[in-house]
């Protein structure tokens, strides 16, 4: 089976994103809301789809500002299901929406959507699986893992041997400082 730091590294698409995003840290909202809208509507499809157009997702949600995804009515719905730069599924484009409330509701209740999964780690996979479930919208076990892998609240984002890998242990994800005497 390859893995992704078999694959990534040297690919115009894949390889920036392994190096310099893939299991790092992420503790911003607008970030972790991207990657989030961006796992969801990777659903069925490659990420290289998905890598491709997010500078359209970006632009198609406002630069994924979290307030203003979450006040979208009819008209930017059916705006965002006519943009043929972005994924235009009426299932995923619907969680999005939903998923920015959701987010703003966490903000006042934890102070910020990061904060909300500081809250809860660690849980195993299964575990966020079903919190995300009864959370969000359109967040099966694919997309929570990855999402969890891909922000530094889960492992295995890289195999030990990548470069990459021993950066991101250096960063002190969540899924290693908690498993590490006297960090997190």
């Amino acid at each position: 089976m390859s893995h992704y730091c078999d694959l990534a590294p040297g690919h115009p698409w894949h390889g920036p994103y392994h190096e310099k995003e893939y299991g790092f840290p992420v503790s911003d909202d607008t970030a972790l809301f991207e990657r989030l809208v961006l796992e969801i509507n990777q659903a069925g499809l490659s990420w290289l789809t998905v890598l491709k157009k997010r500078e359209a997702f970006r632009h198609a949600f406002d630069n994924f500002d979290i307030a203003k995804v979450a006040a979208y009515g009819s008209g930017e719905r059916e705006r965002l299901l006519g943009d043929a730069g972005i994924i235009r599924n009426r299932l995923k484009v619907e969680a999005a929406i939903h998923n920015a409330g959701v987010i703003l509701a966490l903000r006042d209740a934890h102070g910020s959507f990061a904060a909300w999964l500081d809250h809860h780690h660690p849980l195993t996979k299964a575990e966020w699986v079903k919190l995300f479930r009864r959370t969000f919208r359109f967040t099966g076990p694919e997309i929570v893992g990855e999402f969890l892998m891909s922000t530094g609240y889960l492992p295995g984002a890289h195999h030990d041997e990548c470069p990459v890998h021993r950066r991101i242990l250096a960063c002190g994800p969540a899924w290693y400082t908690r498993q590490q005497p006297g960090l997190g």
